[in-house]
């Protein structure tokens, strides 16, 4: 019977220990090996903390496109046809760089090694131009109108940067064009506020993200982050301002390749001085909850529009650990000027 008690008691406390393991990261994805002759032994750990900047930065560059508002500053539709909307924004997002180039926790040979990273504040902006075309004003009810529907377009624009060993590089021609619709709930009328639903769907133009420091390199190939959106928003003009309330939630779908890379070694066979990881194909698929505010200044057929929001939820899991997580919440602000009639 004790032998019993025995066994059950080490099994509970093994399944335990692996519960908790498996809750505190992923799981290694890069080949490994002990031999010294071999390109895994030297690449496994830049691999490895190749793919955590991938999950570490593909969100934040989803929430930079993603914005909050289909149309800033307009809550409802726009009235049916013959009614448009011209916008131009910039989205920043309150992001993190994990600086894994730096420190004694940078990559290393021997195989992959977890390791705890500090981040530092990183500002990531995001030009967008949005339109609107109002192609139904909707039914008459009272003073407002319900049901009227617009197209929404919108073309996003992004250029290279860098920050502490880490860049970001365009992969093509830094161009994504995105589209969607809007149902009005409510239209805007002297007593009755503007709202709506709509959905909208905005892509990353695609980046390569590379570190590099002494002999090692960790390269994220190909990033190609894709979003979609719901809002209900609701607005209201009063005179000079105008205010905008609104919540939704987006997801994120991401993917790109990891590759480690070593340089300047002279054990391989053959002579060779230089080894690279085998190329590990990334997805990663995010939902966030969205809400945000904003305000309006009215200039006859101009508004500048200013909001800010936060995005929250979903999990994200990593080998090596950082100072601030990857799926924590973050701010972002946005700035744009809207002609329109």
């Amino acid at each position: 019977m004790k032998r019993i008690l025995f066994v059950a008691a080490v099994s509970a406390l093994l399944a335990t220990t692996a519960t908790t393991a498996s809750a505190q990261g992923r799981a290694t994805q890069c080949p490994t090996s002990t031999s010294s002759t071999n390109s895994a032994y030297y690449t496994a750990d830049a691999c490895e903390k190749a793919i955590d900047l991938f999950s570490y930065m593909a969100p934040q560059l989803g929430t930079a496109i993603a914005g909050g508002s289909a149309v800033m500053g307009k809550g409802g539709t726009l009235g049916g046809l013959g009614h448009f909307s011209i916008g131009a924004r910039v989205n920043a997002v309150n992001g993190s760089l994990p600086q894994i180039m730096e420190g004694d926790a940078r990559p290393t040979t021997g195989g992959a090694q977890q390791d705890n990273y500090r981040t530092e504040s990183q500002v990531v902006p995001m030009p967008v131009v949005d339109a609107a075309i109002g192609v139904f004003k909707g039914i008459p009810l009272g003073v407002t109108n319900v049901g009227g529907i617009d197209l929404l377009a919108n073309v996003s624009y992004m250029r290279d940067f860098e920050s502490n060993g880490v860049s970001v590089a365009l992969r093509d021609e830094g161009l994504r064009f995105g589209y969607g619709a809007r149902v009005g709930l409510l239209q805007e009328s002297l007593v009755s506020p503007g709202i709506s639903v709509s959905y909208i769907k905005r892509d990353l133009p695609v980046v390569n993200i590379l570190g590099s420091v002494d002999n090692y390199e960790v390269n994220v190939n190909e990033v190609d982050v894709q979003t979609s959106a719901w809002r209900v928003t609701a607005s209201k003009n009063l005179l000079v301002f105008g205010v905008m309330l609104g919540a939704g939630q987006d997801l994120y779908e991401s993917s790109a390749t990891a590759v480690g890379r070593a340089t300047g070694l002279a054990t391989l066979p053959g002579g060779i001085t230089t080894a690279e990881s085998a190329p590990v194909d990334l997805e990663q698929s995010l939902t966030r909850t969205n809400i945000f505010g904003g305000i309006t200044l009215n200039m006859a057929m101009f508004k500048l529009a200013a909001e800010i929001g936060q995005v929250s939820g979903g999990e994200i899991l990593t080998y090596n650990t950082f100072d601030k997580k990857p799926d924590s919440s973050r701010l972002y602000g946005s700035l744009g000027l809207r002609f329109g009639l």
